[in-house]
């Protein structure tokens, strides 16, 4: 069997969640929070490591609360994203910054403990299981280096109620092949369209835009082209750039346009959801709940 890992990102702050962290909030009937129900999906398809990406000051909640369990089903390993860890000779780009730098830097943490082909996806989102399955058949194919996958979702399936999400919104050809993302703020639904805003106007979306939710399959190559793409973000950094984040969508964009990589689109149908705001945790709790009493889940995972 071949060796595939699923790396979860967990070591985002939540500030939109209103205090807490969000990634680790109880949604099932036994305390089991959405990452438990990632992982038990991922494990059914095929997956057989479990790498998570947290900061240090999370390491011993997060292990009380998930990874010390995780660790009696399945290889585990930690990876830890941190401001700092960055290379020394742009230490000058601190100043004034107070989190992370964003998706591509949390990956590029992975290197040392992660060697085999990847899939990515956030801790605070459920994917549901035709995602994984979908991408777990997809890595364990012969692949060239720069090959890379992406289970896209349905814009509708994957807003919020409680307020604006940002989504990388997909060109994709007759062939499934990824043609172009663009990452798009402030989404939200309308009655049977969404509403975006670019350059500080409103845009109109389609419901069905195929998007991106940062799930990602990778081959280990990839710490490569991170690593060197990193120094370039962070040499072209300026002051008033403060905020700046190295995102594998648009990392993965600009590959796309230069003619550096290609990008299989890989369809999930299933209905997204997590906790993004504080007042999506009582509808995510509602549909794990309806998930098990229709039999997806039983009602202890492990």
């Amino acid at each position: 069997m071949k060796n595939v890992t699923l790396v979860i990102m967990a070591a985002g702050i939540g500030s939109r969640f209103g205090g807490g962290i969000k990634q680790l909030e109880p949604v099932g009937p036994n305390g089991e929070i959405i990452m438990d129900y990632s992982i038990y999906d991922a494990l059914e398809a095929g997956f057989n490591k479990v790498v998570f990406v947290i900061r240090k000051d999370l390491e011993k909640d997060f292990k009380e609360i998930i990874g010390n369990r995780i660790e009696k089903v399945v290889a585990v390993d930690y990876a830890y994203q941190e401001l700092n860890n960055i290379p020394t000779q742009f230490k000058d780009k601190l100043e004034g910054r107070t989190k992370p730098w964003g998706t591509g830097q949390a990956i590029l943490c992975c290197k040392d403990v992660v060697h085999e082909p990847f899939l990515v996806i956030n801790a605070d989102d459920y994917y549901g299981k035709e995602a994984y399955v979908e991408a777990y058949d997809e890595l364990i194919k012969e692949h060239d280096a720069s090959d890379i996958s992406m289970v896209g979702f349905v814009l509708k399936n994957t807003l919020s109620k409680n307020g604006t999400v940002t989504r990388g919104i997909c060109k994709v050809d007759d062939e499934n092949m990824l043609r172009a993302i663009e990452e798009t703020y402030e989404i939200a639904g309308r009655d049977d369209y969404a509403v975006a805003v670019k350059d500080g106007e409103e845009i109109r979306l389609d419901l069905d835009s195929p998007v991106s939710m940062n799930m990602w399959g990778l081959q280990p190559e990839f710490f490569e082209i991170l690593e060197k793409g990193f120094v370039e973000f962070l040499d072209g950094i300026k002051k008033e750039d403060i905020k700046a984040e190295y995102l594998l969508p648009r990392i993965i964009g600009q590959l796309l346009e230069e003619g550096k990589t290609q990008v299989k689109v890989l369809k999930s149908h299933d209905q997204w959801f997590g906790v993004t705001y504080k007042e999506d945790k009582g509808a995510v709790v509602e549909a794990i709940q309806e998930l098990i009493a229709t039999g997806v889940y039983p009602k202890r995972l492990f």
